[in-house]
This record gives C-alpha cells, structure tokens and sequence, in this order.
C-alpha cells in the first residue's frame, strides 16, 4: 500500500479514536485556563514559558474562522494534532526502516501510549507540541536517508517552530546542533538552517523585550520556581524520580520497551551518526523530565516518548524480528492492558485509597485510563463548591474566572455545568 494512503488512514482511525474518547466536560489542571484564554479571544502577544503563544492563537484562528466556540475549537486542534502526530510518526520510521509492519506497529504502540492517548483527550498544549517536534525528527531522518538537503532547512523550521509552542523544546537544540555539524560541508544548507533557526529563537526575545518583559521571559515564568526546585531534591528524591520515569516509560510502552531498546542498539551499529543526534536530544529531555519539580511532569516527556517509538519501530524492523510480524497485531491490545491494570489496582487497599483521595476528580479513572469521556469537570466542581483534600486553587481561579465570563453571554449555572 502507498505509505501516504497508510498514513491517511492511521490519521483517520486515531481522529476517530480521540474524538470518541475526548473530554465530555472541561478536566482539571490546566485546561480551563487554556479554554477561557480562548473564550476571550484575545490574541496572545508576548512568548513567556507559560503563555504557549503559537497553541493559543492557533485555537483562537480556528475558533474566529470556523464559528466554533473556544471549546470545541480546542478538542479539534489537540485531536487532529494528536492523530496527525501518529501518521508522521508512521512515515518517519518508514524512511528509516523500510518495514510497513514495523512502521504501523510503532505508530500504534505510540498512538495508544498513555501520555500521548490521554493528551490528545484533554484540553492541552502537547499534542500540539509533538507535530512540530515530530516533523522536526521527520525532517531530520529524512536529511540522512535521501539526498533532498530540503529537509536540513526544515528540521531547523520546524524546531524553530516548535519554540513558540513551548518553550521546553529547548533541550532539542543540541540534537539540532549535533545535525548540523554531521552536515557541515553542505556549508549553504547548514548556515542557512542555522540562521532560519536563529531567527526564531532571537524572536522569541525580541517580541518580549518590546513590550517591556525581561530578558529571560521566554524560558521563565513568574508562577513558580520549578526549575530552581529541582535543583534542591534529596538524593533519595532523585532515585525516586529515575525510578519513576521507569516506569511512566514501562506504563506507556508495555512489552514494546524492549524493542525500542533493541532499536537504540541497532542504530547504533548501523548509523552513528544518527544514533548520536537522536541519543543527545533523548538525554536532554529525559533527564530534564525526570527531575524536574512538577506534579505532572510525564507531560514533558513525550517529545523522548517520540523518539523511542521511532525506535521501537526501528528494533522491530531488524531481521532477527521478522518472524514477529505476524503477531504485530497484539499491539491492539493496550488499551485492554489499561483496563486491566485499572481493574486490579481497584481491588488492592492502596489503590482503594488512592481512588478514595483523588475521587474529587474521577480517581482511579483519572490516573489510569487515557480517555476521559463522562469524565467529572473543573466547571461544575466549581459551581457546586465541593472541596478537594489536597491544594488546586490554581485551577479554580480560572474557573471562577471562566464561569463569571459564561454567565455575562447569557449561560445559566445549569449550562454551565455541562461544560
């Protein structure tokens, strides 16, 4: 089959998927912030590290365009993003492995993985995020595996790109770096995708600086010392967090793990140099994802997520694989494994417990199950003033806020709470 045709229909069945499993009503975290900045429809104008200045007026334009409200502008922006992001996955490890089954196969393991799956159910900037940064690695094989030196000029487009989504993508810069340099006697394309990358990063700066920010708005926020946070863990803490981010990575590529380390192996030994380039953003992002001092920081873990299924498609390709194309077909089957983890941890004291603690916001189901359907809203948690056992005032700042600018366009409670 045409690999175009195979990655119209992976695009497709993944829409339908994360629409049917899209969010019935606003979730928790950062969601309403998102939507009520939409609501408004004030266009953003400044790139600071909390702002996401390109996903908000990206929401916005489809949103003044198409007539939809600034909720359902945002689930059809994060879904078509999310199932977007599974086809160029597809289509990456096409080009490096030449394998249809393996391709599909990496593109189903990660499209079910679980950071990527409940991203794309929710009111988010990261699936967003993972399509610039999936074609910047898109762009980058293709650099390598055929002679079309297009491709230098955007990987640094579409990691430039990527910076005004979010600005974590920072950490990719030395994997950009390290591609050029394997590039450099294509001396017109190399300096030319350098400065096309300069460009926009000096923007980012620029934009701010004019309206008055400090210097290091873009990479700072004022709504927290995270970064300086996660300097000042324990020892034990950082165990705890490597051991962690374990098992986010077992819990989101199951059996498939292996194969994604068979893969780094295979690349190793087949091309350095794109082992290399692939190894120093993966370093870069994991280690920073790991430590650093947010409540949900495997969000940020997902542009590595990306380059491990490329991986597992990769490991899968190798000849000593093949007899398992046959049994490709049980990738199918992580959403049952989800299922199955959700029904086992209910039945044991702690995850009682921890369902107990967190029901205020669909516990268990929450934490474990990426689509969030029938799930409970922040709106109408608002509105009937329940209280959670834990902080979220964050949260319900915005949704008073949201609430109060629903009402002056004539909503009722009742409406609202539906939302």
């Amino acid at each position: 089959m045409n690999k175009y045709l195979s990655a119209l229909f992976l695009f497709i069945i993944f829409l339908g998927i994360y629409y049917f499993g899209s969010f019935s009503k606003i979730p928790f975290a950062d969601c309403v912030g998102f939507v009520l900045d939409a609501e408004k429809g004030i266009w953003a104008t400044n790139a600071t590290a909390t702002s996401h200045f390109l996903y908000i007026n990206t929401v916005i334009f489809i949103k003044n365009l198409t007539g939809m409200n600034a909720i359902e502008a945002s689930r059809f922006l994060v879904v078509s993003s999310g199932a977007a992001t599974v086809s160029i996955i597809y289509l990456t490890v096409k080009n490096i492995s030449k394998t249809e089954w393996a391709s599909l196969t990496a593109a189903f393991v990660f499209g079910f993985s679980f950071s990527f799956w409940r991203n794309a159910e929710i009111v988010e900037v990261y699936t967003y995020n993972s399509l610039w940064v999936s074609l910047f690695f898109f762009s980058v094989i293709k650099s390598f595996v055929e002679n079309k030196r297009i491709y230098i000029l955007l990987s640094s487009l579409f990691l430039g790109i990527s910076l005004w989504v979010h600005i974590q993508n920072i950490l990719l810069i030395p994997s950009l770096l390290v591609f050029l340099f394997y590039f450099r006697n294509e001396k017109k394309y190399a300096a030319t995708s350098l400065l096309i990358f300069a460009a926009f990063f000096s923007f980012l700066f620029i934009l701010n600086i004019s309206q008055g920010l400090p210097f290091k708005s873009p990479y700072s926020s004022d709504q927290g010392t995270w970064v300086e946070d996660s300097l000042k863990k324990s020892t034990i803490q950082y165990v705890k967090d490597f051991f962690q981010s374990l098992v986010y990575l077992i819990y989101n590529f199951n059996v498939f793990t292996f194969f994604g380390v068979a893969g780094i192996l295979l690349l190793y030994k087949t091309n350095q140099k794109m082992f290399f380039v692939f190894t120093v953003g993966a370093v870069c992002v994991y280690g920073f994802s790991t430590f650093y001092a947010v409540s949900d920081n495997y969000v940020f873990f997902l542009p590595f997520n990306i380059i491990f299924a490329l991986s597992i498609g990769y490991g899968l390709s190798s000849a000593k694989y093949a007899y398992l194309r046959n049994f490709s077909w049980t990738c199918l089957l992580i959403p049952v494994g989800y299922l199955v983890f959700y029904k086992v941890a209910l039945l044991t004291e702690k995850g009682k417990e921890f369902h107990a603690f967190k029901e205020y916001k669909g516990g268990l189901d929450y934490y474990a199950l990426p689509w969030m359907n029938n799930n409970i809203g922040i709106l109408e948690f608002t509105i009937d003033k329940k209280q959670a056992p834990e902080p979220i005032d964050w949260m319900t700042i915005s949704a008073v806020e949201y609430i109060k600018v629903l009402k002056s366009k004539g909503y009722t409670e009742e409406q609202i709470r539906k939302l």
